[in-house]
This record gives C-alpha cells, sequence and structure tokens, in this order.
C-alpha cells in the first residue's frame, strides 16, 4: 500500500483529522468513531483513514462495482503466485529457519553469523551500529510480488544470530530504487521501523501501537482476493513519513509524488501496491519481538540488489 493522504488518527495525536483528497479525486474527513474490533460488518464502508490510503494507491476494487483504474489495468497481467525460496539462504522444509551457507558461519563461540546473508557491502553499510534487530525482506527477483521476510538479531560478539524465515508478498510489479506514487513497485533500501497499529487490539507491542478503527480495508485484490482483514496489524515501514506518528499519519517528507504509506501488514494472499505482507500469526508475533531499545530496521528489495 502506497501513495495516501490520510490524517494523524485521534486515538494517539487526540487531534481533529485535517481533510483529505484520494488520487481518485473523491473528498472527505476521517471519522472519529470507534468500532468494537471483532466485528466486520462496517467494513463494507470501509475506514476512512486507511482506505484511502489504498485507494490513493490505485490497489484495489474498492467495494461493489467500483474498480480502481490502475490495479484494473494490471490484472490481465497477473500470474500465479509461487511460494518464494529464501535467497540467498534455505528454508528447512517443515522448519522455516533459515541454513546460511557456509561463507557467511561465523567462528564465534556464540555460534553467530559474522554478516548477515544476501545483504552486500553497501546495505550492511546503512544499518547503524545500535540496530539490534535487522528485518530483511528479500524479493525473488526484481519483478516478482515473492518474498520472504527474516529477522536477524545482533548478539554480543556483534555477529548476527537468524530467526525465523517467513514467505512474504511484495508489490505487483516488484522493486524499485525510486519508488514514486502509484508505480505499483517496493521501494528497495534500510528503513527504521518505530511505530505500530491495526484494527485489532496491542498483541503486546514494545513499539507505540496505535488502535484505530480506520485500519479497514475492504474489495478485493489483483487475483480477487480478499482483502478485509489486511490492516488488523501493521507496522509503519520509514519511508517518506515522519518517525513517532502512527502509522495512519499521511505527513510526506519527501512530497506527496514519492508515495507514502508503505507499512508491514497482514496478507491477503497476493501482491501489494507497496507493501510487504505476512500471513496475521507472523504479523502478531513480529510485532511482539521488534524493540525500540534495539532500533529495529528493515532492509528491502529484490535478492540481486541487496547482495550489491
Amino acid at each position: 500500500m502506497s501513495g495516501s493522504r490520510r490524517a494523524t488518527p485521534a486515538s494517539r495525536r487526540q487531534q481533529a483529522a485535517p481533510p483529505y483528497v484520494s488520487e481518485d479525486g473523491t473528498a472527505g474527513r476521517s471519522r472519529g468513531r470507534r468500532r468494537k474490533p471483532r466485528k466486520r460488518r462496517g467494513r463494507a464502508l470501509m475506514g476512512g483513514t486507511a482506505m484511502l490510503l489504498a485507494a490513493a494507491a490505485g490497489w484495489f476494487t474498492v467495494g461493489p462495482g467500483r474498480t480502481v483504474p490502475v490495479a484494473n489495468s494490471a490484472a490481465p497481467d497477473l500470474t500465479p503466485t509461487e511460494l518464494p525460496s529464501a535467497t540467498p539462504a534455505t528454508v528447512q522444509a517443515g522448519l522455516g529457519r533459515t541454513d546460511p551457507p557456509a561463507a557467511d558461519r561465523s567462528n564465534r563461540n556464540d555460534g553467530s553469523l559474522a554478516t548477515v546473508p544476501g545483504l552486500g557491502a553497501s546495505f550492511l553499510s546503512r544499518v547503524p551500529a545500535t540496530t539490534g534487530q535487522l528485518l530483511v525482506a528479500s524479493g525473488k527477483g526484481k519483478d516478482s510480488s515473492d518474498s520472504t521476510v527474516t529477522l536477524f538479531t545482533r548478539t554480543a560478539s556483534g555477529g548476527w544470530q537468524a530467526g525465523v524465515t517467513w514467505p512474504a508478498h511484495n508489490a505487483y510489479k516488484g522493486w524499485t530504487d525510486d519508488h514514486s506514487s502509484g508505480d505499483l513497485r517496493s521501494p528497495i533500501g534500510v528503513f527504521a521501523l518505530t511505530d505500530a497499529g491495526g484494527h485489532n487490539a496491542n498483541p503486546g507491542s514494545k513499539l507505540p501501537y496505535d488502535r484505530n478503527p480506520d485500519f479497514v480495508m475492504n474489495g478485493t485484490g489483483f487475483n480477487g482476493e480478499p482483502l478485509a482483514g489486511s490492516f488488523d496489524y501493521v507496522v509503519a515501514i520509514n519511508y517518506n513519513r515522519v518517525a513517532g506518528s502512527s502509522p495512519l499519519d499521511s505527513r510526506f517528507p519527501d512530497g506527496a509524488a514519492k508515495g507514502g504509506g508503505i507499512w508491514l501488514h497482514v496478507d491477503h494472499g497476493g501482491p501489494t501496491h507497496g507493501c510487504v505482507t505476512l500471513t496475521e500469526d507472523h504479523m502478531a508475533e513480529l510485532i511482539k519481538v521488534l524493540d525500540p531499545a534495539q532500533h529495529p530496521m528493515i532492509a528491502m528489495g529484490d535478492a540481486a540488489s541487496l547482495a550489491a
């Protein structure tokens, strides 16, 4: 999801939401009314803030009989998705843990890795020494929407310990190092992870968590899959956004043309506009693990770009 004009939600900011105008020309104002978190009937109308974040992206079919042109025009080019392989590490069948190549193994006493598998020097140099948690979203290919996500933790010796590798999706057209609003590609880079939220109750987040009824999605995705529940859990990726604010905050420091609203959120079984998605249980687990004291970051891109 990307490319939106939304307001900072009242649940954390306690202020009225400013007017918005989506890219399809509709205008309105975010509502502060709360819904019971587990009831889905209200989703037919779609929460104003999160809905327009995605609507502006041209990412899905909006409600009955109304299709966002970008997503509709892309639909004929769809191909069946495949479960991505973990590149460059191998995922052990049934275990979901990475088995790094011998060249990446460390001789440290704690068994940690000397480096992060799959990340080249240019990407590793962008990871601050204070970062103790690094999420790596590695795309299957530059034009693929299939990817894997692995959380690496820095050890006391300075090495990296690989966690579980999860299958994931990214943008419909793959990846780009020059993301713009509506290009249907996920941005390549290294970004901080400082804020979480969602329609569901806080699962135990250490990051600031904004539970807000505006985290609502409806309609269908590129493969005709329902999008309901996609924003039950969200972690904002700090691409063109103001850190320390709700993921719903629509301020774009680099301008709206560069897109925004790039999140980690619940997978709906198909490509996204620009976000990275994990299954609901994995998103809840990730939110519980990310620790602001560890200055978590994400390195994201196709495998070949990350290795550069």
